[in-house]
């Protein structure tokens, strides 16, 4: 999977970042620039970006993601497959309630000069870049599936702020409720328990993404939504208490007849295990020291 390999290496990148300034649907990274490490362009990823730019303007969109003025984390959209290929965010901690909010869609998408906050799915309309509401409907056995999930949020402006379709994928039901949801649980509490930065305050970076299916009848929602094949996540954080930093990373296939838990992995494990998937993901995190063996 050259694809899901590049994008974990991107996701490295991502990992030491920050929370973007701007908002709206953008052209460049260069637009969310304090979201990278040190401002560092990200790595090539194959026919989509290249030097930080995206190669097919019309397929694929950042996404600095923004509800009611207040921007919250970051996307990459593929227009196309009508799904995000991740999302991105800085956590803060995490408060447990989950908000009763309609799912939105992002107007620029659509309309690059309507206004950049998101809105509530109009169900009379047919998107043409995106998903909408309508088209989960006829779920299929599928859920709405987070990649940034509401339960990651601190305040509940953030929380309500994923349930934005450019933040969900078709995630098969059980893969979502089960072993998904209990990996989501798992960094959770890794997060809250040793993410604490010199200052003391709980602070971890997180990218959750989806690899794309090949185009089929069988492979799409509503014949308009790619139904990934691959979920992956991974999450790094500074422990002032260890004096480290931490690191973990999973990923499961999109089915209802996987595993009921997903393994986490030391970036020794995922090295010796998964090289050829993540190889280039593991050397990055090796090159700045990060390991996870709490």
């Amino acid at each position: 999977m050259p694809l899901l390999k590049q994008l974990l290496l991107l996701a490295a990148l991502l990992l030491l970042s920050v929370v973007p300034t701007e908002t709206e649907v953008v052209t460049s990274v260069e637009d969310c620039n304090k979201f990278f490490l040190k401002s560092e362009t990200p790595p090539n990823i194959m026919k989509i970006l290249e030097g930080g730019k995206i190669l097919d303007q019309n397929r694929y969109k950042w996404i600095c993601q923004s509800y009611k003025d207040f921007k919250t984390f970051v996307t990459l959209y593929d227009t196309q497959n009508k799904i995000p290929v991740f999302s991105a965010a800085k956590f803060n901690g995490s408060t447990p309630r989950r908000p009763n909010i309609p799912w939105m869609i992002e107007p620029q998408l659509e309309n690059i000069t309507d206004n950049s906050n998101m809105r509530r799915s109009n169900d009379t309309i047919n998107y043409n870049y995106q998903a909408g509401n309508k088209d989960y409907k006829t779920n299929q056995g599928f859920d709405r599936g987070h990649l940034f999930p509401s339960s990651y949020g601190f305040t509940d402006l953030e929380k309500k702020s994923t349930f934005t379709l450019t933040n969900i994928v078709p995630q098969k039901a059980r893969f979502n409720q089960v072993s998904w949801n209990r990996m989501e649980e798992c960094i959770k509490c890794v997060l809250n328990e040793y993410c604490f930065n010199n200052n003391g305050n709980i602070e971890g970076f997180v990218v959750i993404g989806a690899q794309p299916s090949n185009n089929g009848p069988n492979n799409s929602l509503n014949n308009r939504i790619n139904i990934p094949s691959v979920l992956w996540s991974a999450f790094c954080c500074y422990s002032h208490s260890q004096n480290k930093w931490l690191a973990s990373a999973h990923w499961g296939n999109n089915t209802d007849h996987g595993p009921e838990h997903l393994d986490t992995k030391t970036l020794g494990e995922l090295h010796a295990d998964a090289a050829p998937l993540i190889s280039d993901f593991v050397s990055y995190l090796f090159q700045i020291n990060i390991q996870r063996d709490w």
